[in-house]
This record gives C-alpha cells, structure tokens and sequence, in this order.
C-alpha cells in the first residue's frame, strides 16, 4: 500500500471573501506559517511543508520541494517523512528513481515501528528490490507489521507460512494470520481461509466456516469465492443444497473473470430448470446492482 499521510491543517481566517476564497487564504496561510517553521528546523513543520507541496494546497505543486522538505525531516528522524521519502524514490517523484534509497529509509522509517515502512521494507526483500532478496528478512518485517494489526501484512505472512518460504512451513500459523486479516475484512485472506476450513488445512475441516467466509469474500467480488461458494451450494457443503443460488453464484463469478466455469454451467444446466435459471440470472442481475447486499 503506496500511498502518502497527508496531515490536513484548518486554519480560521477573518477575510471577508466567499468560501472558496477563505480555503485559498487559509492554505497559503498555512504555508507560510510552516515554511517559517521550516526553515527554522522544525521537522514537523519540515514534513507538513512537504505535503503542501504534494498537494498543491497553498503553493504550487512541486514533487521536488516536496522531496527537498522530506529529506530535511527525515534527516532529523521523522518516521513518516522517512517513509514518505522512500516512496518518492520508489516512484521517481521529485527524484531520481532510487530503490536502494528507497530501502535505506524504509529500514529507518520501519525500525522506529512505522508500520506502513515495514510492511514496504518487507516488499521489497520479498521481491529484490533495491536490496538482495531475503524471504526471511521479509518474514520479519511482515511480522513486525501484521503484529501491528497491518490486514495486509497478516495476509502475506500467512501466505508465507503457508508456503515455507522464510519461515518453518506452518499451516497453523498460516490459519492464524489469514483469521486476523479476515476478521478486518481483507477479501483474499477470507477466501483463503474458507478453503483452509474446506480442506482441512491448518484448522478443522468445517463445511460452515468455509461457507461463511467464502460468502464475505464472495459479497465483495472475489470471483474465485464466488466459484468455490457455488460449489458449495451445488454439493450441498456447510449450507443446504441450493441450484438456483449455486447457479447465481457461478455467473457472478464468470462476470467477475473467474476462468473455468464452463464445464460447471455444463454440469448445472442438466440439473435445473429454464424457469430456475432465468430465476439465478435474475438474481445475480439484483445481487450485482445493490452491491452483493441482495444476494438471494
């Protein structure tokens, strides 16, 4: 997750103008305020500087002030002004395009608890970037961020526990992580958690539990939940046996991209009826337009 922390600032302002105005007059108001501060030393000022230049509010859009403004807080140890910077050199805004400096200051960002950071940190020696690729190193970061309550760091540390890379191969640990981040409602853990309760992996095998959290997922348009939720509608798994609504979540599925699905329509077709079809396509029609809120 990519993304800067923009700290939004209100400032009060007695000008007599329209309302519009009054925002510009605060913004440059604010920007003045916090390149006084800046040039001061003040690192907070130095990180709030900086986004005003990301955004343009108050002075003109400038990623390389932006970056300039960054550095200084980050030289001073700001966290997320450190954490900001490695994403401008991560996407060449402001900068060259640098993943080494990029990692340099996730590790500083990462090791003072930035959560965020260490969940990047643990990208890019997942992935090799800017470092030699580490899949323990990145088990730690993911570790320090999932601990955090980061949803998507939990998701990938269970991925690599469940895929031993990193870390001991531990399906239990795997359940553990993908419940976490299910629970927060990450769609990917849901559906990967469901087919842990379906097979037995990791956890008990529970038909219920498996319907449960392929339904969440599937009401947030995981195609491959919508496939598997079928599934466990057409053999009657965890949910009595139901072909309409099997029928309507497996074209919710092939909408949504799910390859695969035309040797089930085959089988299904021989077993239910026109008037039942017409019913499920009905139904995905409605299911689809209230945004998986009306889904049988």
């Amino acid at each position: 997750m990519k993304k800067f922390i923009l700290i939004l600032v209100l400032f009060t302002s007695t000008a007599f103008a329209d309302d519009d105005q009054k925002g510009v007059d605060a913004d440059k108001v604010a920007y003045n305020v916090f390149l006084a501060s800046a040039e001061q030393g003040d690192a907070i000022a130095q990180y709030k500087l900086a986004t005003l230049y990301i955004s343009g509010e108050g002075v003109q859009q400038d990623y390389k002030q932006a970056a300039k403004w960054f550095t200084k807080s980050a030289e001073q140890g700001d966290k997320i002004s450190q954490y900001n910077l490695s994403l401008m050199y991560v996407k060449g805004e402001g900068v060259q395009q640098d993943y080494k400096q990029a990692v340099k200051w996730y590790t500083k960002s990462a090791a003072q608890g930035y959560s965020l950071a260490q969940y990047n940190l643990a990208f890019m020696y997942y992935k090799g970037e800017g470092v030699q690729q580490d899949y323990k190193q990145a088990a730690k970061w993911y570790t320090k961020a999932a601990e955090q309550g980061d949803s998507l760091a939990q998701y990938n540390l269970a991925l690599m526990y469940a895929n031993g890379k990193g870390v001991q191969q531990d399906y239990k640990q795997a359940a553990k992580w993908h419940t976490k981040s299910a629970e927060q409602g990450y769609s990917l853990a849901q559906n990967y958690l469901a087919f842990m309760y379906n097979t037995g992996e990791g956890v008990l095998q529970d038909y219920k539990l498996a319907v449960k959290w392929y339904t969440k997922a599937a009401e947030q348009g995981v195609a491959e939940a919508q496939y598997n939720l079928a599934l466990m509608y057409y053999n009657g798994q965890g949910v009595l046996q139901d072909y309409k609504l099997m029928y309507m979540w497996l074209n919710l599925s092939r909408y949504n991209g799910y390859k695969g699905t035309k040797t089930t329509f085959d089988l299904i077709t021989k077993r239910i009826t026109s008037n039942d079809i017409s019913k499920a396509q009905e139904a995905s029609k409605v299911c689809l337009a209230s945004n998986y809120t009306k889904c049988g």
